[in-house]
């Protein structure tokens, strides 16, 4: 299971999964757990010590790893790294309905805007465009889509002003289809007569699998060698190129070790004639 704690809710929702059976949550050490991070490890490793889900972990090594990282989180503060209104508890999400992780990826972006106050008029504009957009589910990738163009139109002083290429391509349906009704005035706006995409998007998509195995077909060692590079092409090509390099490395013959002098069992010396 995998939450946030930004509403201050995540460890009893962990508390209750765990007591339903869950076998695995996401935690974070403490120095960098709870706001809109996951829940913190520590509390949640002494709740259910001695209980039937007794995590088994030490909370002495768990202790001694946060020493280690507080410091990093008190430079990650003072360098701005990390927001102090990241950390804290805000029920206001309840309202709005915005996941942690979309909420730091906010208060990032009004920082870079200059725009930190503006921050919960963000979060009302939110559910807003969420509504707008057909109530596309707050889960990555809509979430980002929904927040940033949430973020525009506050920053922008007017709504819809400037539209996003994702946010034009989640109202011309190359998402798929969405929830919910979507306003056709704000549809019309970004992208004017274009006609909507009412069918399975992959389906308008020119098949490229065979093309991108032809392109590295001299780099490949097995079938996941051709998803990174479709997925990551510039950095799959470093990969592959540093993997075969390794490998010609490896191939190369070891050098010959160096001859030691034998011995002959031959001595020479050579005497001074002090007297002579």
């Amino acid at each position: 299971m995998h939450t946030h704690n930004t509403t201050g809710t995540g460890d009893m929702v962990y508390l209750m999964a765990a007591q339903a059976g869950v076998d695995i949550v996401d935690t974070a050490l403490s120095p960098f757990g709870n706001g809109t991070a996951q829940p913190a490890t520590e509390p949640l490793v002494a709740t259910l010590a001695g209980t039937e889900r007794d995590t088994g972990l030490d909370l002495r090594k768990l202790s001694d790893a946060a020493a280690f990282f507080r410091p990093v989180k008190d430079r990650m503060l003072a360098d701005g790294t990390v927001s102090v209104k990241a950390l804290g508890v805000d029920t206001n999400t309840l309202l709005y309905q915005v996941p942690g992780g979309m909420l730091s990826n906010l208060i990032s972006q009004l920082k870079e805007a200059g725009k930190s106050d503006r921050y919960y008029d963000v979060l009302e504009e939110v559910p807003r465009v969420r509504k707008d957009f057909g109530y596309p589910p707050l889960v990555t990738p809509t979430s980002q889509i929904v927040g940033t163009q949430a973020v525009l139109n506050i920053i922008n002083g007017e709504r819809y002003k400037v539209f996003t290429k994702e946010s034009k391509a989640l109202l011309h349906g190359e998402y798929g289809m969405l929830p919910g009704p979507v306003n056709e005035e704000v549809r019309k706006k970004a992208i004017g007569d274009e006609e909507v995409i009412t069918c399975r998007p992959a389906d308008l998509l020119k098949p490229e699998l065979e093309s991108y195995r032809e392109e590295i077909k001299d780099h490949i060692r097995q079938d996941e060698d051709v998803l990174s590079y479709a997925l990551f092409p510039q950095v799959a090509l470093k990969f592959f190129e540093a993997r075969e390099a390794a490998e010609r490395k490896a191939a190369e013959p070891a050098p010959e070790p160096k001859q030691e002098a034998q011995e002959t069992g031959v001595r020479t010396l050579y005497v001074e004639d002090l007297g002579a």
